[in-house]
C-alpha cells in the first residue's frame, strides 16, 4: 500500500529561516550564507541521493548553483519578514526502486513547477523507517519571484494560490499511479484528504530521520511531538473504532491481507505498544470478515462495510430485476427498428435480441458486449423506442469521454456519474418513474458508486440499464460490481462483432475478449501488423512513419495513436506535430499558456480537451481540429462536427490531440490505429487497443522492452481482473464459463499475478523488476521554452542518404532547420539529460540536408554557435542571416590559418589579461580555470599544425615580450621561427606556451 503525503510551505525570515540553511540542509551540502557572512554546514547529513537545481527557460545559468541562486533569492528580498521560498514535500513509493524514485519526482517537478517559471532545488531523501524499510521522499525549494535572464523581479501571485496546490496534489497522485502501473507495481496513492474519503483519521505532519534521531536523545521538537500527537490521536481513535482503518483500506481494493492492513496501521500510530494494541482491535473488530485464502494462499478480509455494499448492490439490483414497470408496446418497437432501417441499420440477430430485452418490461437489462460489437448502435434503436414510449432516457458514464462516445453512438444524452451525483446531493435532476438511465462502460465503476447510482435507481422507480465489458479496463476504486450484476442476474451477449471489416479481425477481436490474446496477435503478425524495432526509440520513428503514410495517402480515413502512459503520449504528440511541420501542414506556430505548462499551436493542429465543460460542449478527451489561434483565443471544430471558440484564460486545458492513452479509448472507434506497446499493458488494455479500429491496427514494440515477440504475447496476456469480497462466498461459474474461463485457471493465474487494486500480496522478489529497468529519462510535458515546443524542427530519419533542403527553401532554411534540431538537443543537455534518439537523428538528417546546399555547411555553423550561442535560438526563430555570415566566417577561418592565428591570439591575450587580474590566494580557483583553458588551448594545437606554424612568428603578441633563449625548451636557437617544418614549429609553441604557464605560476607572477 503506497504512502501519500503531499505538503507545502513557506520558508520566511519571518519565523527565523534562511533561504541559504534550508538549502544546505536538504541538501546536505556546505553553503555561505551572503547576508549574515556564514557558511551553513550539513554536509555530514546521511540520506540524500540526488540533489540539483532546475531552471526555467530564460534563468540565468549561474543559478544552477545552488549557493548562487540562494544569496540571490536573500538579496531580492528586502523585508525583515520577506516570504523567502515555499518548499513542497511529497512522499515517493516505497515500492519503486530508487532510479524509478528520482525519475519520477523530477519528472514531476519539471512538468510542474519549472514550466510555471519558478526555479526548483530539488532533493530526493532514501531514509530508512522505524520498521527498516525505505521512506524515500521529496523536498522542492521554489523560488517566488519570476525570473529571467537578468535574474529575479516581481512577485508572482498567481503561485499561491489555493486551487493550484490542490491541482499540484492530485496531479502528484495521478502521475505517482500512472508510473506504478506501468512498472506492474501493486500499489496505488489517493490524493484526497481523508475527510475527503470519508476517514475520520487526521492528516500526520511528516518527520525526517534527523528530528527522529534528535527527539531519541530526548530532544524536543515541535514538529516532532506534533507529529506524534497526531499518530496517538489517530490510533486512539482506531482502537476505539477499528471500522475506520478497515474503511481507509478498502477505499481502492474490496479485500486486503495482514501485510496491507500491518503497513496501515503502522502509519496511524505511535510506538510499538500503540501498534500491537490497534493491531489487536483491528483483528478483534467485529467489522472485520475474514474469507478464506486467495490463489497465493494469503489469508484475505474485508470490511462489513464492503460486505455490506455489495449485499446493498445486490438487492436493489434484484428488486429492479423482480419489478416490471416500464413496458413499451411491440408497435414502438417496430417503428424504432423500421426507422433505424430507413438510416441505413440493420440489427444482426443478437443485437435484435439484446434490443428485445432492454426494451422489455423488466427495470434492469444488464448487456455485456464485445469491443466493436454495435451496443451504442443498439442502444439508439432502444432509445427511439423509449422515448416513443414516454419515457426520458438519461446516459451516464464514469468519464466525460465516455459519455460523449454514448451520446454521439446512441442519441442519449449523456453525461458523468460524479456530475449527476452532485446534483443529487442538492436535490435537483431527481430520477422519476418515467426514467431510463443507461449507464455505459459499466465494467469501469467501482461496487461504492455503483450502489449508489443503483440504489438511487430502485428508490425513485427508474428503469437501469448496465451495459459494458468485464474484460476490458478495470475499475479504479473498489470492487467488480458490473461482472457481479451480470452473474447474479444474467445479461443479454452481443458477440457478433461489426466493427472491424475483415473476417479474421474480427475473429482476433474475440479471441482478445476471451482472454487468448497470443492468438489474437498470430495474425495481425501474419499480416505485417506486428512491427518489431530494436529500441522504443525506433519504434515509435516506425510508428510515425507508418501513421503518417496513412494520413498523407488517404486523409479521409479518421485514426489515432495509443499509448499507456501520459509521457509517451506526449513523446508521439511531439514526434506527429514534427513530422505535420516539415510536411507544410502546421506553419505558424502560437505559444499557449495550458494547465500542462506551455504549449505550441497552429491553424489545423489536433487537439484534445482534458476537462469537462458544460458550457463549450466539451469532455475531458473530447477531440479536435484547431481552426483559428492566437496567444489568448483559440477556434476548434470538434470531431462530432460543432464549432467553439473560447479564452485561454477562461480554459486551458487542452493539449496535443494525435496520441492518446490507452484509458482514454475506450470506446473509441476509428479506421486506423498504431498502438506503442510498452511494459505496463496487460491483458485488458491490450484488448482494448487492438480492437478500436475498422480497417487496420499495427502494434509496434522495441526489443529493448520485449525481447521477443513471445515475451509480448506473454505480457500482454496477464490477466489482472478486480476481485469483489463475496466472490469468495460464491460457487457459480456461470459467467466465467461464458467467457471461455473456468474459475480454476481464474484462481491459477492470480497466483501468478497480482491483482492491480493490491488484492494480493506484492510479488516474490525475484519477479520484482531490476533496479534500472525501464528507465527513460525525459523532459515532461510541460518542459516547454518560452517561444519553441520541444519538438519544434525535429525531424525522423526516414532514409539513410542525405535529404535535400525543401524545394524553394535554399540555405537559409537548411540553416533554420539545423538550428531547431541544435536547439532542442540544448535543451535537454541543458537540464542535464541526454538527448533523446529521435532528436538526434532529427540534427543528423538537417546536418546532411546542410551539406547538400554547401559542403561542411553543418561544421562551420556548429563552430558559430559554440562561438555565439546566441545565434541558435535566432536561426531557430527565422533570423538566419547573421547565423549565416558567422558561418561563412567560420568556413574562412577554417581554410585559412593566418585567421586562425588572429583568433588564437586574440582570445590569448583575453585570458593571459584575465589571468594578471586574478592574483593572490583568495583568486586561486579562479585563476586556476584561466590557466586550465589556456594550456588547453595550447595542447589543441597538436591537431592543427598549420596554425601552429602561422603562430610561430607571433611570439610578442603571444606573450607581450620576445621569447629568449632560456625559455625556450625544446628550440635550438631560442626563437619559435627557428624550428623547421609545420610539425616541429608547432611542438615548439606548445612547449613554450606550456612552460610560461607553469613559470609564472611557479614564480607567482601573471602572464
Amino acid at each position: 500500500m503506497a504512502i501519500y503525503h503531499f505538503s507545502a510551505k513557506i520558508i520566511s525570515r519571518a519565523n527565523g529561516s534562511s533561504a541559504l540553511a534550508s538549502a544546505a540542509y536538504r541538501s546536505a551540502s556546505r553553503l555561505h550564507d551572503q547576508r549574515l557572512d556564514r557558511h551553513h554546514d550539513f554536509s555530514n547529513k546521511a540520506g540524500v541521493v540526488h540533489s540539483e537545481v532546475l531552471l526555467p527557460d530564460g534563468a540565468p545559468e549561474q543559478f544552477r548553483d545552488r549557493e548562487t541562486l540562494w544569496n540571490a533569492v536573500e538579496q531580492a528580498e528586502l523585508r525583515k519578514d520577506a516570504q523567502l521560498s515555499r518548499e513542497v514535500e511529497f512522499a515517493i513509493p516505497r515500492e519503486l526502486e530508487q532510479a524509478e524514485g528520482i525519475r519520477l519526482a523530477r519528472e514531476f517537478v519539471e512538468r510542474e513547477f519549472v514550466a510555471r517559471g519558478m526555479v526548483a532545488d530539488l532533493n530526493v531523501h532514501w531514509d530508512i523507517g522505524a520498521d527498516g524499510g525505505p521512506k524515500p521522499h521529496a523536498h522542492v525549494m521554489l523560488t517566488t519571484r519570476d525570473v529571467d535572464e537578468n535574474g529575479f523581479g516581481k512577485k508572482n501571485r498567481d503561485w499561491n494560490r489555493t486551487e493550484l496546490l490542490e491541482n499540484w496534489r492530485e496531479r502528484w497522485a495521478e502521475h505517482v499511479n500512472e508510473r506504478l502501473v506501468e512498472l506492474d507495481i501493486d500499489a496505488r496513492v489517493d490524493h484526497r484528504s481523508l475527510e475527503a474519503q470519508g476517514i475520520d483519521l487526521e492528516p500526520q505532519h511528516k518527520i525526517g530521520p534527523a528530528a527522529s534521531r534528535m527527539a531519541a536523545k530526548g530532544l524536543q521538537l515541535e514538529r516532532v511531538d506534533e507529529h506524534r500527537e497526531i499518530a496517538r490521536s489517530n490510533g486512539a481513535k482506531i482502537i476505539a473504532s477499528p471500522g475506520l482503518a478497515l474503511d481507509a483500506i478498502t477505499r481502492n481494493q474490496a479485500t486486503f491481507t495482514t501485510r496491507d492492513l500491518a503497513m496501515f496501521v503502522h502509519r496511524h500510530t505511535e510506538g510499538k505498544d500503540q501498534f500491537d494494541r490497534v493491531m489487536a482491535a483491528v483483528r478483534g473488530s467485529p467489522e472485520l470478515v475474514t474469507l478464506g485464502k486467495d490463489g497465493r494462499g494469503a489469508d484475505r478480509f474485508t470490511s462489513r462495510d464492503m460486505i455490506e455494499t455489495e449485499q446493498r448492490l445486490a438487492r436493489a439490483t434484484q428488486a429492479l430485476a423482480e419489478r416490471e414497470r416500464h413496458r413499451v408496446t411491440d408497435r414502438d418497437r417496430e417503428r424504432a427498428v423500421a426507422n433505424a432501417e430507413r438510416r441505413g441499420l440493420l440489427l444482426s440477430a443478437e443485437q435484435r435480441s439484446a434490443f428485445e430485452r432492454v426494451t422489455g418490461a423488466n427495470d434492469l437489462g444488464v448487456v455485456v458486449g464485445y469491443a466493436g460489437t454495435g451496443k451504442s448502435a443498439m442502444l439508439g434503436v432502444a432509445r427511439d423506442t423509449w422515448e416513443s414510449a414516454g419515457y426520458q432516457v438519461q446516459g451516464l458514464a464514469l468519464s466525460g469521454i465516455a459519455a460523449e462516445n454514448l451520446e454521439s453512438g446512441s442519441g442519449i444524452a449523456s453525461r458523468t456519474i460524479a456530475s449527476l451525483e452532485r446534483q443529487w446531493g442538492q436535490g435537483r435532476e431527481r430520477l422519476t418513474p418515467d426514467h431510463v438511465l443507461v449507464i455505459d462502460e459499466a465494467g469501469m465503476i467501482g461496487s461504492r458508486q455503483m450502489e449508489r447510482v443503483i440504489a438511487e435507481a430502485e428508490k425513485r422507480g427508474a428503469k437501469v440499464v448496465l451495459v459494458g465489458d468485464p474484460e476490458q479496463l478495470q475499475a479504479i476504486e473498489a470492487g467488480a460490481a458490473f461482472r457481479s450484476v451480470a452473474e447474479r442476474h444474467g445479461s443479454v451477449e452481443v458477440t457478433d462483432i461489426r466493427r472491424q471489416r475483415e473476417d479474421w479481425q474480427r475473429e482476433a477481436t474475440r479471441h482478445l475478449a476471451t482472454g487468448r490474446t497470443a492468438e489474437a496477435l498470430d495474425p495481425y503478425r501474419d499480416a505485417g501488423m506486428v512491427v518489431e524495432s530494436e529500441t522504443r526509440a525506433a519504434a515509435r520513428e516506425a510508428l510515425i512513419d507508418r501513421w503518417d503514410g496513412d494520413r498523407t495517402s488517404d486523409p479521409a480515413h479518421s485514426s489515432i495513436i495509443l499509448t499507456h502512459t501520459r509521457e509517451e503520449c506526449d513523446e508521439l504528440n511531439g514526434l506527429a506535430r514534427d513530422r505535420m511541420k516539415r510536411n507544410g501542414t502546421l506553419v505558424a506556430d502560437i505559444a499557449v499558456k495550458t494547465s500542462r505548462g506551455e504549449r505550441l499551436f497552429a491553424a489545423d493542429d489536433r487537439i484534445m480537451f482534458l476537462r469537462n465543460e458544460r458550457e463549450l460542449g466539451v469532455k475531458n478527451g473530447s477531440l479536435g481540429t484547431v481552426e483559428q489561434i492566437d496567444p489568448s483565443r483559440m477556434a476548434v471544430r470538434l470531431d462530432d462536427g460543432r464549432h467553439i471558440a473560447f479564452d485561454l484564460k477562461d480554459y486551458s486545458d487542452v493539449t496535443h490531440g494525435y496520441a492518446a492513452t490507452i484509458h482514454k479509448a475506450q470506446g473509441v472507434t476509428v479506421d486506423r490505429v498504431h498502438v506503442l506497446a510498452t511494459p505496463g499493458l496487460d491483458r485488458h488494455a491490450a484488448y482494448v487497443a487492438l480492437s478500436r479500429h475498422r480497417d487496420a491496427v499495427h502494434l509496434h514494440y522495441g526489443r529493448d522492452d520485449f525481447a521477443d515477440g513471445d515475451r509480448l504475447a506473454r505480457t500482454l496476456s496477464r490477466d489482472r481482473p478486480k476481485d469483489n469480497a463475496l466472490d469468495y462466498e460464491q460457487s457459480t461459474t456461470r459467467f466465467a464459463e461464458r467467457r471461455g474461463f473456468d474459475r480454476s485457471a481464474i484462481l491459477d493465474a492470480l497466483a501468478r499475478e497480482p491483482l492491480v487494486d493490491g488484492a494480493h500480496t506484492a510479488p516474490e522478489p525475484e519477479r520484482r523488476r531490476g533496479r534500472f529497468a525501464g528507465l527513460r529519462l525525459r523532459v515532461p510535458a510541460a518542459d516547454v521554452e518560452q517561444k519553441r515546443g520541444r519538438f519544434d524542427g525535429l525531424k525522423l530519419p526516414t532514409a539513410a542518404q542525405p535529404q535535400p533542403v525543401e524545394r524553394g527553401s535554399g540555405l537559409a532554411a537548411a540553416v533554420q532547420r539545423y538550428a531547431r534540431a541544435v536547439q532542442d538537443i540544448g535543451r535537454m543537455t541543458g537540464q542535464g539529460l541526454p538527448a533523446l534518439e529521435y532528436q538526434k537523428a532529427a540534427r543528423a538528417q538537417a546536418a546532411q540536408a546542410l551539406d547538400v546546399v554547401q559542403k561542411d555547411g553543418a561544421r562551420d555553423l556548429n563552430a558559430a554557435f559554440e562561438r555565439e550561442p546566441g545565434l541558435v535560438s535566432e536561426a531557430a526563430n527565422g533570423r538566419a542571416a547573421n547565423a549565416m555570415r558567422q558561418m561563412q566566417l567560420e568556413t574562412e577561418l577554417r581554410t585559412n590559418p593566418e585567421l586562425r592565428a588572429d583568433r588564437f591570439v586574440q582570445t590569448w591575450q583575453q585570458l593571459r589579461s584575465q589571468r594578471e587580474k586574478l592574483e593572490g590566494w583568495q583568486n586561486e580557483q579562479a585563476r586556476d580555470a584561466v590557466e586550465n583553458r589556456m594550456r588547453a588551448m595550447a595542447k589543441g594545437l597538436e591537431k592543427d599544425p598549420a596554425l601552429g606554424a602561422a603562430l610561430s612568428s607571433r611570439g610578442s603578441q603571444l606573450l607581450g615580450r620576445q621569447w629568449s633563449p632560456e625559455w625556450s625548451p625544446g628550440s635550438r636557437d631560442g626563437g619559435i621561427g627557428a624550428a623547421i617544418g609545420d610539425q616541429a614549429r608547432t611542438r615548439s609553441v606548445i612547449q613554450q606556451l606550456t612552460f610560461s604557464i607553469d613559470r609564472r605560476r611557479n614564480l607567482g607572477i601573471g602572464l
